[in-house]
């Protein structure tokens, strides 16, 4: 957590001129000051969202609505009431989930329901492609435009749920997905020589061995990087003819992506008797916002060590921790179950509700379902509301806590909302299994 009890810096009355750090000369408190730092991270979050269900021409005015005025209570000398700001926290995370839900609708919409598929992970003989990032559009739209030269096209880290999408799956020129983790793009795009295409957040700044092949489309932008305006990705293509031929190469693994609720729940019954009996004893939700460093190896420790009467449900970058683990299945229901990336939380929100009614509880926290998250960026922020927002509890968070969590923030996620930090698998793994 961050050594000053506040940091802000948003207007000229700040102590000598330079930035609060005790307390605010306009008379914000710490709290207060964390607090309205909490929403600016939590719309920055959603915005991602809105942005991709825009480029299919999905919008919510409501939505964009409450985003400008709930930014607008941030300015200075507004709105001095933290109960006020801790209640916007709440509806960040309901405003998240109505999000997400308009560009799930925007994707299915558009190009099916997502269905479980194995994933290529090495290279096909030709030329290549890669798209890194969160858009579909600019995926489809660079599809459909390398198809006519005969050029393959490779998902990255965050793209891989686009291999469940039918209409997506429709094109040949799909060959596989290459790389793991968003942080691994330098090395991987350094040793590939394909084409690069970045369509959102997720980018590095590029290394001279590949910036004159690499593009950028939409908000993203790298300096001295060719940007593409709109969707015409004929200057990727010509510059792709003009690159080695990728070999013919197997990749180390076969990654599982694609489930959706109705591919999870078409076995409700099943998964219902399996756990009434026993043989399912608890559903991890395990995934988020990885980020480079060893700290993040506990969530692969945590899934290796897990017994093997326990599902789990996987999202986001922090997949790629352990998604080549060869985990098995419990009578038919496989134990890693990837249901896609930061945005397809709200698959997993509706897999939880939908527990919730299979099983008739009424308390969201008596289902046999924990949270283990990693924590890195914005979207996780709106995220995490969302969760608490549906009133669940006891969710577990790390590695590290990011720098604008004071002790006065961390204890109100404490007190309301029973939040927990890892501390080692082994031990948390038994806290929660009782054993």
């Amino acid at each position: 957590m961050s050594d000053f009890r506040m940091f802000c810096y948003q207007c000229s009355q700040t102590s000598q001129g330079k930035g609060c750090t005790n307390y605010g000369v306009c008379g914000k408190n710490p709290t207060l000051s964390r607090l309205q730092d909490n929403l600016i991270f939590g719309i920055k979050g959603i915005s991602a969202y809105l942005y991709h269900a825009a480029e299919l021409g999905y919008r919510n005015k409501e939505l964009e609505k409450f985003l400008v005025e709930t930014l607008y209570s941030t300015l200075t000398n507004v709105n001095f009431n933290e109960e006020k700001f801790l209640k916007l926290a709440l509806d960040i995370g309901k405003i998240n989930i109505e999000t997400m839900r308009l560009l799930k609708k925007a994707h299915i919409e558009t190009y099916g329901e997502p269905e479980p598929v194995e994933v290529y992970t090495g290279t096909k003989k030709g030329k290549g492609i890669i798209v890194t990032g969160h858009s579909l559009k600019v995926l489809e739209d660079i599809l459909k435009q390398a198809k006519k030269e005969n050029i393959n096209v490779y998902t990255h880290s965050e793209l891989l749920p686009a291999h469940g999408y039918p209409k997506l799956r429709e094109y040949e020129n799909l060959v596989g997905n290459l790389g793991k983790a968003w942080y691994d793009q330098r090395k991987l795009f350094s040793e590939i020589p394909a084409c690069i295409v970045a369509s959102s957040n997720c980018v590095l700044i590029p290394k001279e061995e590949y910036k004159d092949r690499i593009f950028t489309v939409g908000v993203v932008g790298l300096p001295e990087v060719k940007h593409i305006s709109g969707f015409d990705f004929s200057e990727v293509i010509e510059k792709a003819k003009t690159l080695p031929d990728l070999p013919d190469k197997e990749g180390d693994i076969i990654l599982n992506t694609g489930f959706s609720l109705s591919s999870i729940f078409i076995f409700k019954d099943k998964i219902k008797n399996l756990i009434e009996n026993g043989r399912i004893r608890r559903i991890f939700v395990i995934g988020g916002c990885d980020s480079p460093g060893e700290k993040n190896n506990y969530y692969r420790k945590f899934v290796e060590i897990l017994p093997k009467d326990t599902i789990i449900i996987t999202l986001a970058c922090g997949k790629f921790r352990f998604n080549d683990l060869q985990l098995g299945d419990i009578d038919g229901i496989p134990r890693l179950i990837d249901i896609g990336q930061c945005n397809d939380a709200i698959v997993g929100i509706d897999i939880i509700t939908s527990l919730k009614e299979l099983f008739g509880v009424s308390d969201i926290n008596d289902l046999p379902v924990s949270y283990i998250l990693m924590w890195m960026e914005q979207k996780a922020v709106a995220i995490l509301w969302s969760l608490l927002y549906l009133g669940i509890k006891g969710i577990r968070i790390g590695p590290i806590l990011p720098a604008w969590i004071n002790e006065e923030i961390l204890k109100i996620l404490i007190s309301n909302f029973d939040l927990k930090l890892i501390k080692d698998p082994e031990n948390d793994i038994k806290e929660i299994l009782g054993g």
